[in-house]
């Protein structure tokens, strides 16, 4: 897939990984913190210090690991190092917690020769639980991160709790005439909220952008990305995505009066936007994916609480996932949303089927609606007719095995 950007192309590597831009390698190892035999520890390492970005959880009771890291980039606004864990979120542990976070920076960066500020610390799995440090160490000891996609991998798989598919993306454009590659792996399907930062995500790029400039952006774009997707209105204590850039594409520096910045903004942006996709797609007990496009709003900040009103909706989620055409259920989370509508002029479609026109009900074909609808992938389409706005949230329908998991949910 290529995508046209204003000064170029931004083209998806099929094959591609964190480890794709230059001098990043990554791996994962099963240190028993999660379950036997799955692995649990993984590294995103730079062969030199990058520039980092990070945007966070916005619940008030944040997990140790987010402390240790907003401090490691406070020092310098770079990073070498993310060690992270699945199976002990090492959230709600106090003191004791605290310190185990600290512990794992300060070995991680002894077992690779790096200042302990150079090291970002994530964390997934239970709350409420000392973190197993007998076993977190022996994965770092156990760490020999490659360059290959296969490193990617294995990390990608270490970050995984409740997820049922390991969640990566990459992409390429040409930046100063040289190839500038931005890549990304992901967890998360349950406790998924628009409320930055709702899952964990890194993302690599070998361009050259300084962390105050690479900050901006990913603030701009978590707001079109991460923060339009939801799947139980839950919002985690250990969420993060943080962006290491590391310049050794070459390139001249990034910076918005550069002529090829909206081509790196875009690929930083799909990058992103594959990540939350894939997220929505995954939620827990998930059979579909949901996206709503709305139009039409007075901006494209109205457009988007509205598209997550849909797509948050339980109700909206159950009919979906019942393959029930009820569009009582879509206009009524438009008219909660807490933004500006005209009730006499908002259209709605399922897919192309109209079934609202200036607000009073069309007639459509109930067995055409129902047959889109079992599909697994479902459009909601919404138009204001008030300004030019627009936004987008994805999210998935809610199913009973949704139930089930978080029933008995021990990652």
């Amino acid at each position: 897939m290529t995508i046209e950007g204003k000064n170029g192309l931004i083209k998806k590597v099929n094959n591609g990984g964190i480890t794709s831009p230059k001098g990043f390698k990554a791996t994962g190892v099963c240190a028993n913190i999660r379950k036997k035999d799955k692995l649990d520890v993984g590294i995103i390492i730079s062969d030199v210090p990058a520039s980092a970005a990070a945007v966070y959880t916005l619940n008030q009771f944040q997990a140790a690991p987010l402390k240790v890291t907003k401090e490691s980039i406070a020092k310098e606004g770079k990073i070498q190092a993310i060690i992270c864990n699945s199976g002990n979120a090492n959230a709600c542990t106090g003191e004791q917690g605290e310190k185990d976070a600290y512990t794992i920076r300060k070995e991680t960066a002894a077992k690779f020769s790096l200042p302990e500020h150079y090291v970002a610390v994530a964390s997934t799995g239970v709350i409420g639980e000392l973190m197993p440090m007998d076993q977190m160490l022996s994965g770092i000891k156990a760490l020999e991160p490659v360059s290959s996609i296969e490193g990617g991998e294995l990390f990608s798989k270490a970050i995984m709790t409740t997820d049922l598919v390991p969640k990566t993306t990459c992409y390429e454009i040409e930046v100063d005439g040289k190839t500038v590659t931005v890549a990304g792996a992901a967890k998360g399907s349950g406790m998924i909220h628009p409320n930055m930062a709702t899952m964990l995500g890194f993302v690599t790029t070998d361009a050259l952008v300084e962390s105050d400039v690479l900050q901006e952006a990913l603030r701009s774009i978590t707001n079109k990305t991460f923060n339009r997707i939801t799947v139980d209105g839950d919002t985690s204590t250990n969420d993060m995505v943080l962006v290491m850039a590391n310049g050794l594409a070459e390139n001249e520096t990034l910076t918005p009066a550069h002529p090829d910045w909206d081509l790196f903004y875009g690929a930083l942006q799909k990058v992103c936007e594959d990540l939350a996709k894939a997220i929505a797609r995954d939620g827990e007990g998930a059979t579909k994916l949901v996206e709503v496009q709305v139009e039409g709003a007075l901006s494209d900040e109205d457009a988007g609480k509205i598209a997550k009103s849909i797509v948050g909706s339980s109700l909206v989620k159950t009919a979906v996932h019942g393959a029930d055409a009820n569009w009582g259920r879509i206009i009524a989370a438009v008219g909660y949303a807490g933004v500006e509508v005209d009730p006499t002029k908002v259209d709605v479609f399922i897919g192309d089927i109209q079934m609202l026109k200036e607000s009073q009900p069309i007639a459509f074909s109930e067995e055409d609606a129902t047959n889109y609808l079992k599909g697994d992938e479902v459009v909601i389409k919404v138009h204001l007719h008030l300004g030019e706005g627009r936004g987008k949230a994805w999210g998935c329908d809610l199913s009973y095995d949704y139930v089930r998991i978080n029933a008995s949910y021990r990652s």
